[in-house]
């Protein structure tokens, strides 16, 4: 049956960006000085698809101010975007009224972007009897391509109109369905979008996964059939990448009061139009519409961009340029500079003398891979004017590179010239291999940006575009995209290496010129100074000390958890009546809710199938065993392949350690984190996780691991913090503060306070920290909602002070937009004002955490500073090996362990004073279960 209706529905911001930027090279000024580019693009495109495509039925969805479901999900949706160009607010409101003259409907909706409420109407217009055009130049729309809905997207840069269809998408992302878009978004990210995705995985492998595994959801379940550093991301990354797909996902059921009729096209009010384009001084524009006579100033204004008579003609489609990009980047193609190749001993003589009449000079170095404690310098480019940059090339065989490396000791070991670089640990721990030791005073720029706004990306290439409006090469443009054919940076010519080296160098050093004022201005210098930047070779011995696993007892746990997972299965077989693939999300999903049926309405996920998450089978305990048996075998599943097995295969062949990396500007509160592997995410609570500790073992016979732990740290903060006088006592007395707040909270001694009193208390004082509600604290608990919130009032009665406390910080991030720590570290807030309840209260319970949770993170940074300093005085040769939350595990020599007993506690305990004594738990081990 032939579907006699034609929807336009068109995307307005995504058309007004590009019409923004499409006419920036040639902007559109009116008498009254306003850019009226971005009106008249957006107008064009518009009267364009009128003429040529004769729609029946028309709208145009608009964002809406307020934060959305996907903020709410993950705080750093669209994070990282920039400020909205003030020229495009302004456009905003004329574009309403000109679609309000052409008598289109305007969609918004609080809560939803446009694209949910396009997918909403697309999905129900295609089921009655219309044909759907999708106007966007956003690829995220190709996942709502059905047999009745198109993705249009408009003629931008002399492009021709492309309508995508059902077949084109499918060929375009090689997938079966168009909805696995979503999924190919969730494994590669969307850098527009702020959306993480699975590192390592880009487009092509993302469709390659797609292809096999079907959904994210089934690829995650089935990671361990992946190999090598593909299943390690995926194992360590799949639940990001879940979350990637969530917000990928444009919403189809979006609660819209409106009816399709409404969308039918009838012709602009005419009067109301000319009146509008007269004000903007659209005058050819009136014209082709209205046959207005034009004046020769006309031209002026729209005469080049207009689109109205003929829209299809290369002409018209050439002059209006509607698919716009941002203004172009400037390159290494477009910008001068001065390169040069430093690969003769005089030359390099030349250089250094030049070098040590610098007060900072900035170096990179290249290498052959990206783990430094294996890579092999290839070598080394400094600047330290901009504009301008040397490479010095490093000979392959180790003695001679050795010998050219140390022709630059006087600079790298200079404690007066500083040292500038990007992600720093990294060139200090490849030149630790050659003998060098890079000394302060050293400034690492993803680090002072990483102060200066924790939730931004820090790389090199994203603070080029941000600060210097640049675009560096990508090394992709050296060596080739990843696969097989991919060449290393040995087969690279030496003149396209100097310039590739040479431009990270140089553009390091504009960075740091941009940055050292922003990081004084904003009186983050000391954070810098005395914590970030001194931890970097802290942690850089650290990652080069690296700590020994045992094989044979990792071994033995991987049989052992073997054998359990089996006995899981068959119990599991005998709840479900019969055999299945526990991995299959669907497959399970048909067990629970059809075969068992343990709820009468099952939550479902957007694509139709039933959800079985972590929240979806905890709710389930309550109503069958076999949930509680998933959620084991899941863990089971889950530590086998993060840890048990994949930790052997990490050791390296070196010297037959783990090297794990430490993370400085990754989270947004200011604590480490670890990758390769992730120690922080090994459970300790469970007897499984606690079992893989025992396979961390000291590096040889004359040692034992030592361990030295922060005891309740985050509460001891928060009543220095909050000054409540029932806390600071209980803690000055050395008394068991959850036995303690117990005892208050029920009202009885102290002798009288049971188990679950006390388990009731502690969960309260550790939920309290971060701004726990009453329906967290309840499900926390499994106590009644009612009885939650009675604790957390009584809670507040008896702790006054505490409660005064985040009442006062959260007033005062909604004032300043941020909160700090004890030491200045800035954590921003910037939905703390939001109108959406849900956003506003994530981003309280942030301000309430952020300042204790980050001042703990300064205080054990501190603490490893000084033990580190301490250590190398004292010339011990034991070594600081890790660092897990707050706790410090030490490779130590037996006949050291009383020093470090005597030392590492104090100084732990010295890092920060606060308004209660601080306690370090340490112990001694043959392994680290046995030392925590």
């Amino acid at each position: 049956m032939s579907q006699p209706y034609k929807l336009f529905l068109l995307d307005a911001m995504a058309l007004i960006y590009r019409a923004h930027f499409a006419m920036s090279k040639n902007p559109r000024f009116n008498t009254k000085g306003m850019n009226t580019g971005a009106t008249l693009g957006f107008t064009n495109a518009l009267v364009g698809i009128i003429n040529k495509e004769k729609p029946t039925h028309i709208a145009v969805a608009f964002d809406h101010a307020a934060p959305t479901f996907r903020h709410e999900a993950f705080a750093g949706y669209k994070a990282h975007r920039e400020a909205q160009p003030e020229d495009i607010t302004l456009a905003i409101p004329y574009v309403k009224r000109i679609t309000t003259a052409f008598r289109i409907p305007m969609l918004e909706k609080q809560g939803y972007e446009a694209d949910d409420i396009i997918g909403t109407l697309a999905q129900r217009a295609s089921k009655d009897h219309f044909e759907v055009y999708m106007m966007t130049p956003d690829k995220d729309y190709a996942q709502l391509v059905d047999d009745h809905i198109y993705l249009y997207k408009p003629a931008f840069l002399g492009n021709d109109v492309a309508i995508l269809g059902k077949k084109e998408i499918l060929a375009k992302w090689e997938i079966e369905q168009p909805d696995q878009v979503r999924d190919i978004l969730g494994l590669q990210g969307d850098a527009s979008d702020n959306i993480p995705g699975i590192p390592k995985i880009g487009e092509k492998t993302a469709k390659k996964l797609i292809q096999e595994f079907g959904t994210v959801e089934n690829l995650v379940a089935n990671a361990s059939k992946l190999k090598g550093k593909l299943r390690d991301s995926v194992v360590e990354y799949g639940q990001q990448g879940i979350l990637s797909k969530k917000l990928a996902t444009i919403h189809t059921d979006v609660p819209l009061a409106f009816e399709l009729e409404q969308c039918r096209y009838q012709g602009p009010d005419e009067a109301a139009l000319k009146a509008l384009f007269q004000e903007l001084e659209f005058k050819s524009l009136s014209q082709r519409i209205f046959g207005d006579k034009i004046s020769a100033a006309a031209s002026k204004t729209d005469t080049q961009t207009s689109l109205f008579t003929s829209p299809s003609t290369s002409a018209d489609i050439a002059a209006v340029k509607q698919e716009a990009t941002p203004t172009p980047l400037a390159t290494l193609a477009t910008t001068p500079h001065q390169y040069h190749l430093i690969d003769t001993p005089e030359l390099r003589q030349a250089l250094l003398s030049y070098l040590l009449l610098q007060e900072a000079v900035c170096f990179d170095t290249e290498t052959t891979g990206l783990d430094p404690h294996q890579a092999t310098l290839l070598g080394i480019a400094f600047s330290y004017y901009p504009g301008e940059a040397y490479y010095v090339p490093i000979p392959e065989e180790l003695t001679l590179a050795r010998q050219v490396i140390a022709e630059f000791k006087p600079i790298l070991e200079s404690t007066t010239i500083r040292k500038v670089g990007q992600n720093l640990k990294y060139d200090i721990s490849v030149l630790r291999r050659y003998e060098i030791s890079v000394m302060p005073p050293i400034f690492d720029t993803m680090l002072a940006h990483y102060l200066i706004d924790p939730d931004m990306r820090h790389n090199l290439d994203a603070m080029a575009r941000h600060y210097l409006h640049y675009s560096p090469l990508s090394i992709e443009s050296l060596i080739g995209p990843k696969g097989k054919d991919q060449k290393s940076m040995q087969e690279v010519a030496l003149e396209l290496v100097k310039e590739y080296a040479g431009e990270d160098a140089d553009i390091t050093l504009q960075l740091y010129h941009k940055l050292v004022p922003e990081v004084a201005d904003q009186n983050l210098e000391q954070l810098l100074n005395e914590v970030e930047l001194p931890l970097v070779r802290v942690l850089a011995a650290m990652e080069c000390a690296g700590v020994k696993v045992d094989t044979d007892i990792l071994a033995s746990l991987s049989d052992a958890m073997i054998q359990e997972s089996q006995v899981l299965e068959q119990a599991i077989y005998s709840l479900a009546g019969g055999t299945f693939n526990i991995g299959s999300t669907k497959q399970l999903g048909d067990i629970l809710f059809n075969r068992l049926q343990l709820v009468d309405n099952p939550k479902k996920t957007k694509t139709g199938k039933y959800a079985t998450g972590e929240e979806v089978l905890q709710e389930l305990t309550k109503n069958h065993p076999i949930a509680e048996k998933i959620i084991e075998y899941r863990e089971l599943q889950k530590l086998k392949s993060t840890y048990i097995d994949a930790l052997p295969t990490m050791i390296s062949p070196v010297d037959g350690r783990i090297h794990t990396s430490f993370n400085q500007a990754v989270t947004t509160t200011g604590r480490l984190s670890s990758a390769h592997p992730n120690l922080q995410n090994i459970p300790i609570r469970t007897e499984r996780g606690r079992a893989i500790r025992q396979a961390f073992v000291p590096s040889n016979p004359d040692c034992m691991l030592f361990a030295a732990d922060y005891s309740q740290i985050e509460l001891r903060i928060m009543a220095s913090f909050s000054k409540d006088p029932s806390m600071i006592v209980a803690f000055q007395e050395g008394r068991d503060i959850h036995q303690a707040t117990a005892s208050q909270l029920f009202k009885v001694p102290l002798e009288q306070v049971d188990k679950d009193m006390r388990r009731r208390a502690k969960t309260a004082n550790f939920g309290i920290i971060y701004g726990i509600s009453v329906f967290g604290l309840a499900q926390r608990l499994d106590i009644p909602r009612s009885e939650a919130s009675a604790l957390i009032k009584a809670y507040f009665k008896e702790f006054p002070a505490i409660k005064a406390y985040m009442d006062t910080i959260v007033k005062e991030a909604r004032a300043q937009g941020y909160v700090t720590t004890l030491l200045g570290r800035k954590r921003w807030l910037r939905d703390i004002n939001s109108r959406n309840a849900a956003v506003r209260g994530f981003a309280e319970r942030n301000a309430i955490n952020a300042p204790i949770q980050g001042t703990a993170a300064d205080m054990i940074k501190l603490a490893m500073i000084r033990i580190h300093s301490w250590m190398e005085k004292t010339q011990l040769r034991s070594r600081m090996v890790l660092q897990v939350h707050d706790e410090l595990v030490f490779d130590a020599y037996r006949d050291e362990i009383p020093l470090l007993q005597q030392h590492v506690p104090q100084l732990m305990k010295e890092a920060l004073l606060l308004e209660v004594p601080i306690e370090v738990d340490a112990n001694v081990g043959e392994n680290w279960l046995e030392a925590h």
